[in-house]
Protein backbone atom coordinates (compact mmCIF):
# COMPACT_ATOMS: atom_id res chain seq x y z
CA UNK A 1 0.00 0.00 0.00
CA UNK A 2 1.47 3.38 -0.76
CA UNK A 3 1.79 6.30 1.34
CA UNK A 4 0.23 9.73 -0.01
CA UNK A 5 0.94 11.92 3.26
CA UNK A 6 -2.16 12.72 3.80
CA UNK A 7 -3.58 12.58 7.35
CA UNK A 8 -6.92 13.51 8.39
CA UNK A 9 -8.44 13.91 12.04
CA UNK A 10 -11.46 12.19 13.39
CA UNK A 11 -14.39 14.52 14.70
CA UNK A 12 -16.09 13.91 17.62
CA UNK A 13 -18.85 12.12 15.83
CA UNK A 14 -16.52 10.15 14.17
CA UNK A 15 -16.59 11.30 10.74
CA UNK A 16 -13.16 11.61 8.69
CA UNK A 17 -12.56 13.43 5.41
CA UNK A 18 -11.90 11.58 2.11
CA UNK A 19 -9.56 13.65 0.22
CA UNK A 20 -11.17 14.75 -3.06
CA UNK A 21 -7.97 13.49 -4.95
CA UNK A 22 -9.33 10.00 -3.53
CA UNK A 23 -13.05 10.30 -4.41
CA UNK A 24 -11.96 11.27 -7.72
CA UNK A 25 -9.60 8.46 -8.87
CA UNK A 26 -12.57 5.74 -7.08
CA UNK A 27 -15.54 8.21 -9.07
CA UNK A 28 -17.35 8.53 -6.08
CA UNK A 29 -19.91 11.27 -6.44
CA UNK A 30 -20.78 13.47 -3.46
CA UNK A 31 -24.48 12.30 -2.16
CA UNK A 32 -25.30 9.62 -4.56
CA UNK A 33 -23.02 6.97 -4.43
CA UNK A 34 -22.19 5.03 -1.04
CA UNK A 35 -18.85 3.58 0.34
CA UNK A 36 -18.50 -0.10 1.80
CA UNK A 37 -16.65 0.17 5.21
CA UNK A 38 -14.38 -3.16 6.24
CA UNK A 39 -11.92 -4.69 8.16
CA UNK A 40 -9.14 -6.71 6.61
CA UNK A 41 -6.72 -6.99 9.16
CA UNK A 42 -5.94 -4.04 11.33
CA UNK A 43 -7.07 -1.90 8.62
CA UNK A 44 -10.39 -0.16 7.54
CA UNK A 45 -10.95 -0.38 4.26
CA UNK A 46 -13.36 1.73 1.87
CA UNK A 47 -14.99 0.49 -1.18
CA UNK A 48 -17.07 2.04 -3.65
CA UNK A 49 -20.29 -0.04 -3.05
CA UNK A 50 -21.28 -2.07 -6.40
CA UNK A 51 -25.08 -2.96 -6.04
CA UNK A 52 -25.04 -7.30 -6.56
CA UNK A 53 -27.45 -9.49 -6.87
CA UNK A 54 -29.28 -10.62 -3.92
CA UNK A 55 -29.23 -14.10 -4.75
CA UNK A 56 -25.55 -14.84 -6.93
CA UNK A 57 -23.81 -12.00 -6.36
CA UNK A 58 -23.39 -10.89 -9.91
CA UNK A 59 -23.68 -7.08 -10.93
CA UNK A 60 -24.67 -7.82 -14.89
CA UNK A 61 -28.16 -6.53 -15.78
CA UNK A 62 -29.32 -5.08 -12.67
CA UNK A 63 -33.43 -4.68 -11.54
CA UNK A 64 -35.11 -3.38 -8.34
CA UNK A 65 -37.88 -5.59 -6.91
CA UNK A 66 -39.02 -4.46 -3.31
CA UNK A 67 -36.04 -2.63 -2.49
CA UNK A 68 -34.02 -6.24 -3.69
CA UNK A 69 -31.44 -6.00 -7.11
CA UNK A 70 -31.79 -9.00 -8.35
CA UNK A 71 -29.28 -9.81 -12.21
CA UNK A 72 -31.66 -10.56 -15.53
CA UNK A 73 -30.45 -14.67 -14.91
CA UNK A 74 -31.78 -14.96 -11.49
CA UNK A 75 -34.94 -13.06 -12.99
CA UNK A 76 -35.63 -16.16 -15.69
CA UNK A 77 -34.48 -18.62 -13.56
CA UNK A 78 -37.53 -17.51 -10.69
CA UNK A 79 -39.31 -17.08 -13.90
CA UNK A 80 -38.67 -20.50 -14.80
CA UNK A 81 -39.40 -21.85 -11.23
CA UNK A 82 -42.89 -20.28 -10.77
CA UNK A 83 -43.85 -21.56 -14.74
CA UNK A 84 -43.08 -25.20 -13.62
CA UNK A 85 -45.25 -24.83 -10.40
CA UNK A 86 -48.09 -23.02 -12.10
CA UNK A 87 -47.69 -26.05 -14.56
CA UNK A 88 -47.64 -28.71 -11.66
CA UNK A 89 -50.89 -27.77 -9.47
Amino acid sequence: MRTTGIIRGIDEVGRIVIPKEYRRMLKVNDREDSLEISMEGDRIVLRKHMPACTFCGSADGMIEYSGYKICRNCVDNLEQIVGQQVEGE
